[in-house]
């Protein structure tokens, strides 16, 4: 994935966050209608799951702006690596 400051790269994470948004107004009505509980914890694993591939991408996306800015510092590149960790902790 290019920058987001690359016009295809942000429209395919825009797009992905929409169709996100769109489970999540199905889940909602689901749940509004009465829905099986664990058809809708389906869904919301559906959900989830998506967004978390939006957030890795975003993740790739940080990668890639800051070792790309960079000339092999590496302080910078030791520090963004803690960065990402940190990161990819919170998915679980």
């Amino acid at each position: 994935m290019a920058s987001l400051s690359n016009s295809k790269a942000r429209s395919e994470v825009v797009k992905r966050l929409r169709r996100v948004e769109g489970q999540l107004r199905g889940v909602i009505r689901m749940i509004e209608e009465g829905d099986n509980c664990l058809e809708v914890a389906q869904q919301m694993t559906a959900a989830r799951r998506a967004l978390d591939s939006v957030y890795a991408k975003m993740i790739v996306c940080f990668l890639e702006q800051e070792i790309g800015e960079t000339t092999l510092d590496d302080e910078r590149i030791e520090r963004t690596f803690k960065d990402v960790g940190t990161l990819l902790r919170r998915l679980g």
